[in-house]
């Protein structure tokens, strides 16, 4: 679901961070600090273990394609290479939760096989069909080498680098265990040179401190191809996400227009259809009494009446809530200053839109508005709100506040959940910022679609 908390939306459409205060400070620069950084040991023990797993996803793959192929002249080869298929898809797994975990990636799961029907045949055929499938061979294949490279260039680097560094502190092995001076530069029968003096200790540091603050940043460069082999491979399509995420779409969609179908004949069935009942029904009895007290008839009219009445305003309320005849006529203006005239507090109501949206679309920002100003009724205890909507680009904004009390959630199956839901199936988000103490700031976001 499209939904961020903690953040709020500017009259311009801009983010705003209240209350964000300064960094956190660091005595060393950045560049000195990056050796001791989460991040660059987690890159590098990535680096580290892409070699056994890719040494084992690599051995597999090449084997089982290899015995699938030499069977294909047999039935026995469909099902061992959609089993080698299926393995990859596994291994894919491991992968995109070792980029989650160690290189921070935001990469969602493969799409799901679509089965057509029950039975391994049905299986095997979901699996030959899945793209995902095929691209996450590909990776076992192309990942091994490159592994090779990133784990001996990384464990190299980081070695050397902090071996050269430290010299000086163990500089005396050589003299005590290896009957030589120190570390060898150049040697032969004649003659060698050693790094033995104070002075070529100190360069020597030197030289690993420079390694040693260059190795991270030659790492991140290795995971870098590492996250772009993730992202082309291992992560879901563009075309399947949006094909998983219309089928969710469809879903609440559906489930929300049945909602309100029960809702419409709930409201009819306990409202205006027993009122009219019990109108038909005072009719009937004044019409018998017409003759023998036609007093307590007319009594009985008046009655009906004014059931009539209520009954009448009933239907005009159930109607505004399925379509407001002042938002088909007049705009998101007029219908909005409507509703917040039947709030109980004081509404200010600001629309700045250079034309109508579609008409779906003004819909649902007529019903969102609607539902955030009984939410403030209700639930704020504020003595003041604001509605403003404007258009930004493409995107149409509503921003309701209230001086409440705060703590909205769109959390724990409340009436924000099911808003964040209807918003979400036409690609609008809905942002809460609403701290404990108040006040309450939300922003819902839809497409213009005109």
């Amino acid at each position: 679901m499209a939904t961020e908390y903690g953040q709020g939306y500017g009259r311009q459409g801009r983010p705003e961070f209240d209350g964000a205060g300064p960094g956190r400070r660091h005595l060393l620069p950045a560049g000195l600090r990056e050796p001791f950084t989460a991040r660059t040991w987690r890159e590098f023990g990535f680096a580290l273990l892409s070699l056994p797993i890719s040494i084992i996803a690599f051995t597999f793959s090449v084997t089982m394609l290899s015995v699938g192929a030499g069977l294909l002249v047999t039935f026995l080869g469909v099902p061992v290479l959609a089993a080698t298929l299926s393995a990859a898809r596994g291994f894919a797994a491991l992968e995109r939760g070792r980029a989650r975990t160690l290189l921070g990636m935001d990469i969602g799961d493969a799409e799901p096989l679509r089965v057509a029907r029950p039975g391994l045949m049905a299986w095997i055929g979901a699996v030959f069909k899945s793209g995902s499938s095929w691209r996450n061979l590909l990776y076992t294949l192309l990942h091994f080498p490159w592994a090779v490279f990133t784990f001996t260039t990384a464990l190299t680097l980081w070695v050397v680098s902090w071996g050269l560094l430290t010299y000086p502190l163990w500089h005396w092995v050589f003299p005590t265990y290896v009957n030589q001076d120190g570390i060898q530069l150049y040697g032969d029968e004649n003659s060698a040179i050693h790094l033995d003096n104070a002075f070529e200790l100190t360069v020597t540091s030197l030289v690993g401190l420079v390694l040693t603050l260059a190795t991270p940043w030659v790492v991140r460069g290795l995971t870098m191809v590492d996250r772009l082999l993730i992202l082309a491979l291992l992560s879901p399509s563009r075309l399947a996400s949006r094909v998983v995420e219309l089928e969710s779409d469809r879903g609440v969609v559906v489930d929300t227009a049945a909602a309100d179908l029960r809702r419409i004949e709930r409201d009819l069935h306990d409202g205006a259809q027993a009122r009219l009942v019990s109108l038909a029904m005072d009719l009937g009895l004044a019409k018998e009494k017409m003759t023998e007290d036609p007093q307590a008839a007319a009594r009985m009219v008046d009655e009906a009446h004014g059931e009539v009445k209520t009954a009448l305003q009933e239907l005009r309320d159930l109607a505004r809530g399925i379509h407001p005849a002042v938002l088909t006529d007049r705009g998101l203006d007029a219908a909005l200053s409507s509703v917040a005239s039947r709030c109980t507090v004081p509404v200010q109501v600001e629309v700045d839109l250079p034309a109508r949206p579609a008409p779906a679309i003004e819909g649902i920002a007529y019903f969102t508005v609607s539902e955030l100003l009984q939410n403030v009724s209700k639930h704020s205890g504020a003595n003041r709100a604001s509605v403003d909507v404007w258009r930004v680009e493409s995107r149409l904004l509503i921003q309701v506040t209230d001086n409440g009390m705060g703590g909205a959630t769109v959390s724990g199956g409340t009436g924000l959940a099911g808003l964040a839901e209807r918003l979400d199936a036409v690609d609008g988000i809905l942002v809460v910022d609403s701290p404990p103490a108040g006040p309450t700031r939300i922003t819902a976001e839809l497409p213009w679609r005109t």
